[in-house]
């Protein structure tokens, strides 16, 4: 069976002023899988929109290959080039892109009516495949009403329903979340993935908000410098990174230079424990939640003392900021915990499943 979605070496390079080339994307594989819902995660100059805007066909790659379906819509070597519009796909703008000047159902009819020859239906077709796109997303009764009449959200169903009219089996979205407040956002995000789990398209997702795209995705492209550096499911993004740059871009850290002895590494607070190895020199990290604070010291495979400077009330946990030598760490405790004070001599337990050990 294909996959909704075969990226094979894909690069794509750009011209500085100072005439120096870049690698926007630089030799990039993806296999995306029908009805996934992945998301290209990054910071700015990633190389995460480029290659959005590449599989629409809005950029134009170097070389490589891209599939979607069983359809080859570009091959670099064997000079195929599909056009936009004969791409079995849509694509939802980050600022939805609507006319401002037609209604709800008038934006979502608007692709069928310039579709090219024995593409174009009827009118009586048009009028009832746009019911039944805007029905799917949940908002036939807003058919007649203008952009600047809707929410943001409702907007977004819209955009959807456009992208699903001609039924488009990939949606490419292209930080579609990122022009509305933080708590609508949240909405919009659980009303975005229930939509897609019910109508069952593959979603390609943009975005630079680790905590957007863990609780989205089915699996997450981390990108960085034009390369993607690990593809996987958000548990093993969180609790597997294979890099360093991946354990420091998603969550938070703490970290610690080590060197090799025996049972672990050495550091500036003391022996960590661990039986993973990476090399004479490594970085030691290890997640604030992940650690224990105690008073006494407890039984774990690594302790470090330390003594507490601050402590930050966080809703849904407790931030201990912990001072030990020059060294300060974070160590985060569920909840509301009134357990330790600014200035109590405290001890950090860590397991050693819970240290990352990078070169």
């Amino acid at each position: 069976m294909h996959p909704a979605i075969e990226i094979r070496q894909l690069s794509k390079h750009f011209k500085r002023r100072d005439k120096s080339i870049v690698p926007a994307i630089d030799g990039i594989d993806l296999r995306i899988e029908a009805g996934e819902f992945v998301v290209l995660l990054g910071p700015s100059g990633c190389g995460k929109t480029t290659l959005l805007r590449a599989v629409a066909g809005l950029e134009t790659p170097d070389s490589g290959v891209i599939n979607v379906g069983n359809t080859t819509v570009f091959d670099g070597q064997a000079d195929i080039n599909v056009g936009v519009d004969r791409r079995e796909l849509s694509m939802v703008f980050q600022s939805y892109a609507l006319w401002p000047h037609m209604t709800a159902a008038q934006n979502v009819r608007y692709p069928l009516e310039n579709q090219r020859g024995s593409a174009r239906q009827c009118r009586a077709q048009m009028n009832e495949q746009v019911v039944h796109a805007l029905s799917s997303v949940g908002i036939r009764e807003l058919a007649g009403q203008y952009p600047n009449q809707l929410s943001g959200g409702q907007q977004q169903r819209v955009a959807l329903a456009r992208a699903l009219v001609n039924n488009s089996t990939v949606v490419l979205f292209d930080e579609p979340l990122s022009n509305v407040d933080a708590k609508v956002r949240e909405t919009l995000r659980v009303e975005l993935l229930a939509m897609q789990r019910r109508l069952g398209f593959t979603a390609l997702f943009v975005t630079h908000d680790q905590a957007e795209a863990m609780e989205m995705a089915t699996r997450i492209a981390v990108l960085d410098r034009g390369k993607v550096q690990q593809f996987g499911t958000p548990d093993e993004i969180y609790e597997r990174p294979e890099n360093e740059y991946v354990a420091r871009f998603i969550g938070n850290t703490n970290e610690l230079p080590g060197k090799s002895v025996d049972g672990g590494y050495e550091s500036p607070l003391g022996v960590v424990r661990t039986s993973k190895y990476a090399g004479e020199h490594v970085t030691l990290m290890f997640r604030p939640e992940h650690a224990m604070l105690s008073m006494q010291r407890p039984q774990t495979d690594t302790v470090l003392p330390g003594r507490v400077v601050a402590v930050l009330f966080m809703g849904s946990h407790t931030e201990f900021l912990v001072r030990s030598g020059d060294v300060r760490l974070r160590i985060w405790v569920s909840g509301r915990c009134v357990d330790f004070r600014e200035g109590d001599d405290v001890w950090v337990g860590i397991k050693e499943q819970d240290v990352m050990v990078f070169p």
